[in-house]
């Protein structure tokens, strides 16, 4: 195969070098996500957790498939749509389900086959080519509050988990005498710091800087082995882990309505946002075969979970390698083969403390919730329910309590002020699921 030719690179104006050194770039910034990933699913406390159907699922397991589908779909993206898009698990869906499964409400294979729907709802509308419906469907305030609201579920979870705060009794600072909690206020500061310089891979340098400072003070476990074969039988008990039977209640649909929301705009907002840096929007803000990247996106998504992944989603990460000079799919093949790599060092990711993980979901948090800026509030009955969101989630610790309150709000407001002409049709519909979601909760 003649890469310059098959990548284009001549066309793009670019060079084999240029686009290597771009998905390195790419990998940097978004490789934190196989040091979350396993928290995010397993917990915060212990290497494995016992689900509700008695399946084990290992953090380890978690790490290297997570590290598997990362490849995999990055590889699909670059050779298939050729753009330089890098996709892994989504920050957000991957934490409200792992709280369903940590608390016993939702079993693995549940939380699966939800997953699944999802992704298998995205691969249809993409292949029918009705994105525009669902965009026009969903009102842009509460587009936006979604992304708000998830974002400052993380930042709780990060400054929770960290030891920053205390949740017990009321909200309480954490104790500054004890060496993690220091620590993990130093990391989000550097984190901070470094972003503030612009430099590529903040979050995964300051999970890095914490961990190793955390050696001497006893935050940090060493690994026994820095380099492992993946363990097939821990993987094996989370792919095709599929549990459909346990589905058929109200509050499915609503887990099934975040999931492939989180997924759809969130990619929807990428593809466009990286696109736009990468000079691929023509003069009306369009991207030529954006159907592409979507669908590999969608694709992402339902393989997933067929290796014990939630949601797989395009990262905004990827911007970092655009800006390094990436324009094709040679940059999305060198972060697949940087990320395939990984699957062989999952002690490593598995040796990175609390301590370090907890400032990185902070600063993922207030990127994800700074979109609140775009939030429309000169409208009452518009601004309404986005906000009712944002509180429901905040204070009631459910992103699923909230994007439900949120949405019912704003029917509600709608409709009571005489502008139920406002609601696209699917919004009457969406809003049954989600009455009964309350009411059998």
């Amino acid at each position: 195969m003649n890469v310059k030719s098959f990548f284009k690179l001549q066309e793009k104006g670019t060079t084999v070098k240029t686009e290597i050194l771009a998905g390195i770039t790419t990998f940097m910034t978004m490789a934190y996500v196989l040091a979350v990933q396993p928290s995010a699913i397993v917990g915060f406390d212990g290497n494995t957790f016992v689900d509700i159907n008695g399946v084990v699922i290992s953090k380890e397991a978690i790490s290297v498939t997570c590290a598997l589908i990362s490849g995999l779909i990055t590889l699909l993206m670059g050779f298939y749509a050729n753009v330089p898009f890098a996709l892994s698990c989504g920050m957000g869906t991957n934490f409200m389900f792992g709280a369903l499964l940590q608390s016993n409400t939702l079993s693995f294979g549940a939380i699966m086959s939800i997953t699944l729907i999802s992704g298998v709802i995205f691969v249809i509308l993409t292949i029918f080519g009705v994105r525009d419906l669902i965009v026009k469907a969903i009102p842009r305030n509460i587009k936006t509050a979604i992304g708000s609201a998830i974002g400052f579920y993380i930042a709780y979870l990060g400054f929770k988990n960290s030891g920053i705060g205390k949740f017990e009794n009321g909200i309480e600072l954490g104790s500054l005498r004890d060496p993690a909690v220091l620590l993990a206020i130093g990391g989000l500061f550097l984190i901070a710091i470094l972003t503030a310089y612009r430099v590529n891979g903040a979050i995964l340098i300051g999970i890095v800087v914490v961990t190793l400072v955390g050696i001497p003070l006893g935050v940090t476990t060493l690994p026994g082995n820095v380099v492992k074969a993946p363990n097939f039988s821990d993987m094996g008990n989370i792919m095709f882990a599929f549990d459909f039977k346990s589905l058929l209640t109200p509050e499915t649909i609503v887990y099934v309505f975040i999931a492939f929301c989180g997924d759809f705009f969130s990619t929807l907002g990428t593809v466009l946002g990286v696109g736009a840096k990468a000079g691929m929007l023509d003069k009306d803000g369009n991207m030529e075969d954006i159907q592409k990247p979507f669908l590999v996106d969608a694709i992402g998504t339902c393989v997933g979970a067929f290796t014990g992944n939630t949601t797989i989603t395009t990262f905004v990460e990827s911007s970092a390698g655009v800006e390094a000079g990436g324009k094709t799919g040679l940059t999305s093949v060198t972060t697949a083969v940087l990320f395939g790599i990984m699957m062989f060092f999952a002690p490593l990711f598995l040796a990175i403390p609390n301590a370090a993980t907890g400032p990185a979901l902070i600063f993922v948090g207030y990127l994800m919730m700074s979109g609140i800026k775009d939030l429309d509030l000169s409208d009452f009955s518009d601004s309404f329910g986005s906000v009712i969101m944002i509180l429901f989630v905040v204070f009631s610790g459910s992103i699923a309590n909230g994007i439900a309150a949120g949405i019912l709000a704003h029917i509600i407001i709608k409709v009571a002020t005489r502008k139920y002409k406002d609601l696209h049709p699917v919004m009457y519909v969406l809003a049954i699921p989600l009455i009964f979601y309350f009411i059998f909760k």
